[in-house]
């Protein structure tokens, strides 16, 4: 049976109301155009005939309750439903403070999409229901045969800071073992049944979509502590697709499934399944940038199943104007540039590199537009005028292929007896 539909995907748009925003706006992403920007996104996506909406968390500038209640003021009015999961800055302390909401909070916001009363029964029926506060995390079929998951990797210390690097809890991974185990198990139980297009949605990067980003401390940030244990339980329930944000970088990253270690004594029989079984070759992650920040984009897709697998095709859309901000892709490109001298110098002066001061002041300026560059996508690097191993190291970061913008993917193949 064929299976296609359609959603968007806006990630990090860090609303905030105009009493909210620092002046000056000491941030690279421009928080200040906040609201325009995401009117202008919805304002296109009311003309496409979509299905849902995604927003891998940075909902807000810094979880203040007025640009909670803002943004989900507009989400509830929505024709389509929204996905949503907590991003750093939407829960900068466990107990909140009289500027920004606490965790147990989150979901009472976003409680007519995401945080239904559907989703916490079906954590109570798995046995994982928190008494404590509301679950930040949640299943939904969203519509025959696509699920959705979403995850939180929001994590806090015992002193309720939340901690440098994202990590699901322990709690949260036996449930989603839970839920991709029923959702097998309804295949194997109905043999017209065939298996869900599953995606699954987390605020922290899972995959890296920088060369070394989970060993550099500029990078390494923005990666998932336990991504390992996550990829092997998706490895180990055949799901191949995530999404993520909070890089503020366009990239789709792909990472060969045999790469993935099953963890010791964990083994699933698949044999009976036959030729229902779709079999992912690569774990796809796709990271959107910032709305708020250059190039301000946001992505359409088109998700299909039929005979031969799953498949997903990704386009890219930009915000090039807004009426308080006509010039608004120079402009943001240019506060990049403006703002990259620490960065830059950081990523000169760092391992691998360990290049002495005065020597990375020298390469700076020809790399203004490098991180500009790379929240684009699709980057192509070469500096001849580097030493030999200088130049190596950027052309790392160029894309092997140019599919962070615009691509076809085929995320399962169907296997056959």
């Amino acid at each position: 049976m064929s299976l296609s539909f359609r959603f968007a995907i806006a990630s990090d748009p860090h609303i905030a109301l105009p009493s909210t925003v620092p002046d000056p706006n000491p941030r690279f992403h421009r928080t200040e155009f906040s609201i325009p920007i995401f009117e202008a996104a919805l304002a296109h996506l009311a003309q496409l005939d979509l299905d849902f909406l995604l927003m891998p968390g940075d909902l807000t500038q810094d979880g203040e309750p007025e640009n909670h209640q803002w943004l989900s003021a507009q989400l509830s009015a929505l024709p389509y439903p929204v996905y949503v999961v907590p991003g750093n800055h939407d829960l900068p302390l466990h107990i909140g403070s009289d500027r920004a909401i606490a965790a147990h909070e989150f979901s009472d916001y976003y409680a007519k999409s995401s945080f239904s009363a559907q989703a916490k029964q079906i954590q109570k029926d798995v046995g994982l229901a928190q008494a404590t506060m509301p679950p930040l995390y949640y299943t939904h079929e969203v519509m025959p045969g696509v699920r959705v998951i979403g995850l939180n990797s929001v994590f806090f210390d015992a002193q309720g800071q939340q901690t440098y690097s994202g990590r699901i809890d322990d709690a949260q991974l036996q449930w989603l073992k839970q839920v991709l185990k029923q959702s097998r198990q309804a295949v194997l139980e109905d043999s017209d049944a065939q298996p869900e297009y599953v995606m699954v949605m987390v605020h922290h990067n899972v995959i890296e979509h920088l060369p070394g980003q989970g060993r550099s401390s500029l990078g390494k940030r923005y990666m998932l502590e336990n991504a390992a244990e996550l990829l092997a339980i998706l490895k180990e329930f055949e799901v191949g697709l995530i999404f993520t944000g909070h890089l503020h970088v366009q990239d789709i990253a792909q990472m060969p499934v045999s790469q993935i270690p099953m963890p010791v004594g964990q083994n699933v029989d698949v044999e009976d399944e036959g030729d229902r079984l779709l079999s992912p070759s690569h774990m796809t992650e796709i990271t959107t940038g910032s709305l708020v920040s250059y190039p301000h984009p946001y992505r359409i897709l088109q998700g299909w199943q039929d005979e031969s697998g799953q498949h997903l095709n990704v386009e890219t859309r930009h915000i090039q104007a807004v009426e308080v901000c006509e010039d608004l892709q120079h402009q943001s490109r240019e506060r990049i540039a403006e703002r990259s001298h620490p960065f830059m110098m950081k990523l000169l002066t760092d391992p691998p590199l360990s290049l002495p001061e005065a020597e990375a002041e020298t390469l700076v300026p020809h790399l203004r537009y490098f991180w500009a560059d790379i929240c684009g996508g699709d980057a192509q690097f070469d500096f001849p005028q580097f030493p030999p191993a200088v130049r190596r190291y950027f052309s790392h970061f160029s894309a092997d292929s140019l599919i962070d913008n615009k691509a076809t993917l085929t995320l399962k193949s169907s296997v056959s007896k």
